[in-house]
C-alpha cells in the first residue's frame, strides 16, 4: 500500500483519489519522486473503489521541471533527467484511470510535461505553461513532442518548442491547453469537482472509452520518448546547452555558438 510522505501526499476522498507534490515552492522531481508517484498511480488504478485521481502540489507553482540539485526558481532546472525517469513517468501514461490535474501556478519544462499526463487540466489566470528546452539549448523531453500537438496541433505546438515561450491561463485556455479557468484559490477545488463528476459514471465504461480515446497517444509517447531520450543525451554533452544553463543561472539573455 502506498501511503503518504513529506514530499507526496497520497490521500482518498471517496471514490477520488488525490496526489500531491509537496516540494514547495517549486516542485522540482527527480527520479525518486516520479518512481513513487508512478507507484501511487499504479495502486489506485488496481483499486476498484478510486474511479479518478486529482494531480496536484503545494507551494508557488505546480512543478518548474527536473531537479538535479540546487535549483530555486522555475525555469532554472536542467531538464536533464534520466532514462530511467522517463520509464517511471511512463508508468504513468499507463494507467488506465482518468487524472485531472490541478495546475495552480507554473508548469515549466517537465513540469508541463507532468501536467500533460492528465487527462483535463484546471488552471487559473496566473499558471504559466512553457516548454522552455529549446530556451536551454536543449530538446523537449518527458513525451511533450508526443501530447502537446495531440493537445493544440502541432503548429500551435512548435510555435511553443521553437520559441519556448510562456502562456499564461486564459492564452493556454484558448489554446486548448487547459480546460477551465478559475480563481487561484479555487483551483484545488475544481480539480476536484471535476473528478467526482467523472467518477460518478459508469467506471467499467470510462475505463474502455478512455483506453479507445488515449490509444493512439499512449503509443505515440512511447516513441516520442525513445526519441527524446536520444537527442538529449548529445545536446546534453553541447557547449549551448551549458551556455542555456548559465544564462538562465545567472538572469540574462543566452549567448549560443551553435557548439
Amino acid at each position: 500500500m502506498v501511503t503518504s510522505t513529506e514530499d507526496l501526499g497520497i490521500e482518498r476522498d471517496g471514490a477520488v483519489a488525490v496526489i500531491e507534490m509537496r516540494r514547495p515552492p517549486h516542485n522540482f522531481f527527480d527520479l525518486d519522486l516520479i518512481t513513487r508517484m508512478a507507484d501511487a498511480f499504479e495502486a489506485f488504478d488496481a483499486d476498484p473503489e478510486v474511479r479518478a485521481v486529482v494531480l496536484r502540489a503545494q507551494g508557488k507553482s505546480f512543478s518548474a521541471g527536473a531537479n538535479l540539485g540546487g535549483q530555486s526558481a522555475p525555469g532554472a532546472a536542467p531538464v536533464h533527467p534520466s532514462r530511467h525517469t522517463y520509464r517511471e513517468a511512463l508508468r504513468i501514461f499507463r494507467t488506465g484511470k482518468p487524472i485531472v490535474a490541478a495546475v495552480h501556478g507554473a508548469a515549466i519544462g517537465g513540469g508541463l510535461g507532468l501536467a500533460l499526463v492528465a487527462d483535463f487540466r484546471i488552471a487559473c489566470v496566473e499558471t504559466r505553461l512553457s516548454a522552455n528546452f529549446t530556451r536551454l539549448g536543449f530538446h523537449p523531453g518527458f513525451g511533450l513532442t508526443a501530447t502537446l500537438p495531440w493537445l493544440i496541433g502541432r503548429q500551435n505546438a512548435a510555435l511553443m518548442f521553437y520559441t519556448s515561450r510562456t502562456l499564461n491561463g486564459p492564452a493556454a485556455l484558448g489554446m486548448g491547453l487547459v480546460d477551465q479557468i478559475v480563481p487561484q484559490a479555487e483551483v484545488h477545488e475544481a480539480a476536484m469537482k471535476l473528478a467526482q463528476e467523472l467518477a460518478g459514471v459508469g467506471p467499467l465504461a470510462l475505463r474502455a472509452t478512455r483506453a479507445t480515446h488515449r490509444r493512439d497517444l499512449i503509443q505515440a509517447v512511447e516513441l516520442a520518448l525513445e526519441r527524446e531520450m536520444t537527442e538529449q543525451a548529445w545536446l546534453g554533452k553541447t557547449a549551448d546547452f551549458q551556455e542555456g544553463l548559465a544564462a538562465v543561472r545567472d538572469r540574462r539573455e543566452p549567448r549560443f555558438t551553435g557548439h
